[in-house]
């Protein structure tokens, strides 16, 4: 059970990462005023300050308002729109013509298959890996390529580098995610840069994932948060780069897959963004039995700790930390992710996602947590003092040695 205390007792408690401290749930899905819109990467201190997810006076999450939106477009027009917009990047001399980021996930799948073979692109796939492959992650990027009949350019960066960034990730954000985010978020452009090609499709649009409304158009101008003169006051893994270069040793060279395209060669090939799921009306499970039937995609062969779903991101071990990680922090765990979402599709009520969210949000992701442990150089017990720090206490209060919710939706 929840603890119940009084709205001037919320007020005067302690809420972390710029969090309102009054938590409000959304009255269509199971969403809180909790849900960050978007992982800050550069532009706040040591990443302190998160952007949350628009309500409305009604109290409506922009995600749920989006859905709306989505009931009343009109489709075969974003058809037409796409139409046009590929017909002036289509190339016809056998090179590419278009870029679609991915591991083989299912929304990757969906958007790369499309591309070639409903509307004739010549797409080059292009992939940032996971931090540690699942085995039917490994085989579905595997199958993604082969049957699916795509190139690839997959970027490894350095494993030492990687993993220290990680770790640092962690103990100074508890967010285990966040090289990888950096990483996959701006390799597109820059491959797109490399390779002289100017259109970089993604699949799902942002504002199914959390991002505001308003920051969710058909074309994303891929720009620069950063110049070399401005590396001093850029954070990764919660440290600036000066100290990242001066204490760990680490060159600019081997922090340069994790920061933005330079702007000049963005404009040499004047790269645009896009997302399908403006194009396409987007839903996620369609998008699942799409890359079943077409690349031989494989669910997780057992139901995902702190969810009940079996084929949303589950190419990366460290997904189900991360996921972990964020209920500690927002008091939003996996399963709310998948509920709330599969509340907006009609796929269960907004009674059963309650339920949903009650029994699986923030069970402990037991199964690769040692092997992650070990990668991170972190001892079990250090994680859990660590989490046990990152709790905002207006979300968290201990009760009889446990940690429990304040709010829960209900």
């Amino acid at each position: 059970m929840a603890t119940t205390i009084t709205s001037e007792e919320q007020e005067n408690l302690t809420a972390y990462y710029g969090l309102p401290k009054k938590v409000i749930f959304c009255k269509r899905c199971v969403y809180s005023n909790q849900v960050p819109s978007s992982y800050p990467e550069f532009k706040h201190k040591a990443e302190r300050i998160c952007p949350t997810l628009p309500f409305n006076d009604e109290g409506v999450c922009d995600a749920c308002r989006y859905n709306d939106i989505k009931k009343n477009i009109d489709w075969e027009k974003r058809e037409n729109e796409l139409h046009k917009l590929l017909d002036r990047h289509r190339k016809n001399d056998g090179s590419y013509d278009c870029i679609v980021p991915g591991s083989g996930g299912k929304d990757s799948v969906y958007a790369a298959h499309l591309l070639k073979y409903k509307y004739g692109m010549h797409p080059l796939t292009v992939t940032w890996p996971p931090t540690a492959y699942t085995e039917y992650g490994s085989r579905n990027f595997k199958n993604w390529l082969e049957k699916g009949g795509f190139d690839n350019v997959t970027f490894k960066p350095s494993g030492r580098v990687h993993q220290l960034l990680t770790r640092l990730g962690v103990l100074n954000l508890l967010h285990p995610f966040q090289t990888f985010i950096l990483g996959q978020k701006n390799l597109a452009p820059k491959i797109a840069a490399l390779y002289g090609i100017p259109l970089v499709f993604y699949g799902e649009n942002e504002a199914e994932y959390n991002n505001p409304i308003a920051d969710n158009t058909s074309s994303l101008r891929s720009r620069s948060f950063y110049t070399l003169d401005n590396l001093k006051d850029t954070y990764i893994g919660g440290v600036l780069v000066p100290e990242l270069q001066e204490k760990y040793k680490l060159s600019l060279n081997d922090l340069m897959a994790y920061l933005p395209a330079r702007p000049e060669d963005l404009d040499r090939v004047n790269i645009e963004v896009h997302y399908m799921g403006y194009y396409v009306k987007w839903t996620p499970q369609e998008a699942y039995y799409y890359a079943v039937e077409h690349s031989g995609f494989e669910a997780r062969p057992f139901r995902t700790e702190g969810t009940y779903s079996k084929y949303n991101s589950i190419d990366d071990k460290i997904d189900d930390l991360h996921y972990y990680t964020t209920h500690v922090k927002f008091g939003i765990g996996r399963a709310t992710y998948d509920a709330a979402q599969e509340i907006r599709n009609k796929h269960i009520t907004r009674e059963e996602g309650v339920t949903l969210v009650h029994r699986f949000d923030g069970e402990f992701p037991q199964r690769y947590f040692q092997e992650l442990m070990d990668y991170l150089e972190i001892k079990p017990e250090e994680f859990v003092e660590l989490c046990d720090r990152f709790r905002s206490p207006h979300l968290w209060k201990k009760e009889n040695g446990k940690w429990v919710l304040r709010h829960r939706v209900s």
